[in-house]
């Protein structure tokens, strides 16, 4: 059996308003692959170290491929060119336990 895969990202918005239209894109993805949202946006403390994220998105998939086929499909690569001008992206996945 699988276990679940999370993707992480650490997102920097530089222009909020192409950032919505990433957004839109990028949730319509999600929702063709079953994405969980566990974390998008909210308050951040850090505890430890000199990371300083301005807003996490964590999302959860039944499996590493499903993740993958998350972040390859056309509807997140599209996604993707909307973000292009909009803002930075740390984005990775890792599997669960």
């Amino acid at each position: 059996m699988s276990n679940a895969a999370y993707v992480i990202a650490d997102v920097t918005v530089t222009d909020a308003e192409q950032m919505a239209k990433y957004r839109e894109w990028s949730t319509k993805a999600m929702q063709e692959h079953g994405a969980e949202v566990l974390v998008r946006g909210g308050a951040i403390e850090v505890l430890e170290g000199d990371w300083q994220p301005s807003r996490l998105v964590v999302l959860k998939f039944a499996d590493h491929a499903r993740a993958r086929a998350f972040y390859d499909s056309e509807t997140y690569q599209h996604a993707k060119s909307l973000r292009a001008q909009a803002g930075i992206m740390r984005m990775l996945i890792v599997d669960g336990v």
